[in-house]
């Protein structure tokens, strides 16, 4: 993957390649921001510069085989694997190549434990990982330059992984470069954080994922625009936005139908919505509540009859004539924060049925609260 491959991030783009070019690049760096911006492209852009100093070398880069670039990502011990074996990258690297020659550099964590088939399970970058980098860095680079290791959601490493990773990042090998690419950095040890050197990726331009929209998929200038605006800078958002049956028409659904029985005050149909938000995975729980905030905000803003200010899909804005009035100065701060505290207490494990069904008795008081 070249620089020029990348959606946006122009100015960071060439930042890295001005370091790189200059000698000035620090042996590990963090790449951070929201999730699809492209820090895992900017990530393999930079690697694939540093590395491709011949056209074998470019070769083996866009096929994900040059021996000297290694990845690190979250996985999970198999079901009834025994205790003795220790699991690491290498384990699903066949998957991982697969999932980098199909997607490109454009993922998310879903993404990948569904490619693993293990959606419902937590993930973790294990120690067995900062033991195989440390033998990798270790061995004299094949190609004669760099070694470097991309890796993917460090906060996702274990307290011992992480230890030992520090003591690696800390006393590194000649000629290695370490590229973290990380979601979440507060989560990281502060050790850690203070050993490498920060960037901080910005969401993606809207006018950038309008281009990549009409030029990669395709659309015209119109569903390119509506589409951008509801990704928010979200590559990731843009893309699966244009899948049938994806994954935020889903979460539509759910919203006008919890909307809808919270109107009609039907317990016994809210108890049913309750248990199917229930039967989905926490991580896309905590999805679909966010997209139910993004939808009472929306519709808070219909009222306003300001369509700069609003971003919908078409099915959005024709729910919206009949029912936005229903969101108003009365309710909006009460939903928004029950909302973001079933996001909190379902992310530390609390139980889904209670959760939800509580939020549905609620959303039947507040939806009544009319001007």
């Amino acid at each position: 993957m070249n620089f020029e491959d990348i959606i946006g991030q122009r100015e960071m783009a060439e930042r890295l390649r001005n370091l790189a070019d200059n000698n000035r690049l620090p042996h590990a760096i963090m790449l951070c921001g929201p999730k699809g911006a492209g820090k895992m492209a900017l990530a393999i852009a930079l690697a694939s510069h540093l590395l491709g100093t011949t056209d074998q070398a470019w070769h083996m880069l866009n096929n994900f085989q040059h021996p000297d670039l290694h990845f690190a990502f979250p996985i999970i011990r198999p079901k009834g694997a025994s205790s003795d074996k220790k699991f690491d990258s290498d384990d699903y690297m066949s998957e991982w190549l697969e999932m980098l020659r199909a997607d490109g550099a454009y993922f998310d964590l879903p993404t990948w434990l569904a490619k693993i088939k293990v959606e419902n399970q937590q993930s973790n970058i294990p120690v067995a990982e900062s033991d195989r980098l440390t033998r990798l860095f270790l061995m004299k680079s094949n190609q004669g330059g760099k070694k470097i290791a991309i890796i993917w959601l460090p906060e996702k490493m274990n307290i011992e992984c992480a230890n030992k990773m520090l003591k690696l990042i800390e006393e590194p090998p000649a000629e290695s470069l370490f590229i973290m690419v990380s979601n979440h950095p507060e989560q990281l040890l502060e050790t850690t954080r203070s050993r490498v050197q920060r960037f901080d990726v910005k969401p993606i331009a809207q006018e950038d994922i309008i281009d990549a929209l009409m030029n990669k998929r395709g659309l015209n200038q119109n569903d390119a625009t509506r589409t951008a605006r509801i990704a928010n800078g979200n590559w990731l958002k843009a893309i699966s936005l244009l899948e049938p049956g994806n994954e935020e028409a889903l979460f539509f659904d759910m919203y006008v139908m919890l909307m809808r029985l919270a109107y009609t005050r039907k317990v016994s149909d809210l108890k049913k919505w309750s248990d199917q938000c229930a039967s989905l995975g926490r991580e896309k729980q905590i999805r679909m509540l966010e997209t139910f905030q993004r939808l009472t905000r929306e519709y808070f803003m219909y009222n306003f009859h300001q369509p700069s200010i609003t971003y919908m899909t078409e099915e959005e804005e024709n729910f919206a004539r009949k029912f936005a009035p229903f969101i108003n100065e009365n309710n909006i701060i009460g939903m928004y924060e029950l909302f973001q505290r079933v996001i909190r207490d379902i992310g530390q494990n609390a139980n889904p049925k209670i959760q939800f069904f509580d939020l549905s008795m609620k959303m039947a008081v507040f939806i009544h609260k009319q001007k």
